[in-house]
């Protein structure tokens, strides 16, 4: 996957720097809910306000490719989404920082922000999460539950199939007692045609 010097300079200005000596928190709520992939010292439920769950990001990389791509989960404008809290204990901020920057910026489709979580006891943290960057070429907007459907059922890219990727968030939303009822409607449409 070649990347402009331009995209290059946008992903480079978007890196996290954590706080030396402080732990962090990161929300998780696509695949880093079920695949993190990062050292943590504690997960908790958490809700973010603002923001919800949607397969707004066109994916020519990790569950697509250029013929064919697929979708991937954003975080659009308005609403809310109940997801993963993470904290990452100090001695290892800086090389999940990196890992996170790798792994979700091969392109600047997303906008690493701070955000206002809410546990389940009413308190509120402040953690990192990765919004979609609605100015971006990947942002692929709302699309019809029906769309997204035909997308996922046929795309696949270097981490397998985009239906792999919507059942396995799908199951753990399920796991964490969360009825997604968007996404239980996609997959119910991407098996109906199976």
């Amino acid at each position: 996957m070649s990347v402009t010097d331009e995209e290059k300079a946008l992903i480079e200005s978007r890196r996290h720097n954590p706080e030396p000596g402080k732990d962090f928190f990161v929300f998780a709520y696509g695949s880093l809910m079920w695949r993190p992939g990062f050292p943590f010292a504690e997960i908790l439920p958490a809700t973010l306000y603002g923001y919800h769950r949607a397969f707004c990001i066109t994916s020519t990389h990790y569950r697509g490719n250029t013929e064919r791509p697929g979708l991937v989960l954003g975080l659009d404008r308005g609403g809310m989404c109940i997801g993963r809290l993470y904290r990452i204990g100090h001695a290892d901020a800086a090389q999940v920082a990196e890992y996170l920057h790798q792994r979700e910026l091969i392109t600047g489709c997303y906008v690493p922000k701070r955000v206002t979580l809410r546990l389940q006891d009413g308190s509120k943290v402040e953690g990192l999460t990765y919004v979609a960057d609605r100015s971006h070429y990947q942002y692929a907007g709302k699309v019809p539950e029906t769309k997204i459907a035909e997308v996922i059922r046929h795309a696949t890219g270097v981490m397998g199939s985009n239906r792999d990727y919507l059942c396995n968030t799908v199951q753990h939303l399920e796991e964490m007692g969360i009825a997604d009822t968007s996404l239980h409607r996609i997959l119910k449409l991407v098996e109906q045609a199976a």
